[in-house]
This record gives structure tokens, sequence and C-alpha cells, in this order.
């Protein structure tokens, strides 16, 4: 089993989170909200409003999260989903899990090192939600 930060629309109560649910995909298990040890820029950006982890730690804000425990079915299924490598890359890095299981775990994160210079300049979020106060709401895949 490996570990996976999801940061964006794979939240529990964001647009993508019921193909982590789905078993034809593999498996997934929730082991906790997390926060990223490292600040990096959330962005969202793009003509869908897609959330966007960039590749610049030290940067931005402390990120906040869900850790999965994923198989290597659904391992394979979410490089797919996220369009790894060309949109997305499948970094490593260490989170911080809350609660009473807490400590440090390090995952897999979907992000980008490939992204437009202005991209930087965008608001940096710390915790992203589609339905959130920036008004950027996400366009998902099926209405594309």
């Amino acid at each position: 089993m490996a570990h996976v930060f999801v940061y964006g629309t794979l939240k529990t109560g964001q647009p993508n989170h019921r193909v982590l649910l789905d078993g034809a995909h593999g498996r997934a298990t929730l082991r906790g909200r997390a926060r990223t040890l490292e600040p990096y820029p959330l962005v969202i950006a793009g003509e869908h409003n897609i959330p966007w982890l960039l590749q610049l730690p030290g940067h931005g804000r402390c990120v906040a999260g869900e850790v999965y425990a994923v198989d290597e079915q659904m391992l394979r299924f979410l490089d797919e989903f996220e369009g790894c490598p060309d949109m997305y890359q499948r970094t490593r890095l260490t989170v911080a899990v809350e609660g009473p299981a807490g400590g440090t775990v390090q995952c897999f994160a979907y992000s980008t090192a490939t992204y437009p210079p202005e991209w930087l300049q965008l608001p940096h979020l710390d915790d992203y939600d589609s339905q959130g106060e920036h008004g950027l709401r996400y366009n998902p895949r099926e209405n594309r």
C-alpha cells in the first residue's frame, strides 16, 4: 500500500471524491486529515478552475488535505485520472497527520512543475474547497 495526499477535488465532499470510493478502481482507505510540512503554492487556475499544487516547496502555504492508503490498482488509476505525467506529476512530500494517530508520513501527491509563470501571482490557498469564497467554481470533466 502507498500513501497518497489529496488536497483538491479528490478530498471528501469535493467533486471527484467518488473515484476514491469506487472499488472498480482499486482500494483507498482514509488514514486521516493532514497538512504539508513545507509550504507550497496551491492555486486555482485554467479555464476549468482546477486546483494545482505547484512544485515549489518553501513558497505559498502549508496545504490541508487527506491521506489515503491505496493499493497498486488505485495508484495506477489515479496516475491516469490525474493525467500523469503530462498534466500532473506524481511526487513525494511529507505531511503531518492530525489526530491521535498523528505523526509524519511520506506521501505521493499530484503536483505540477510545468505551469505558466503568472500562476505564481494567483492567490495561494491553504485548504481547497470547490464551493469556497474564491468564487471559482470547478468545472467537472463530465461538463467539458
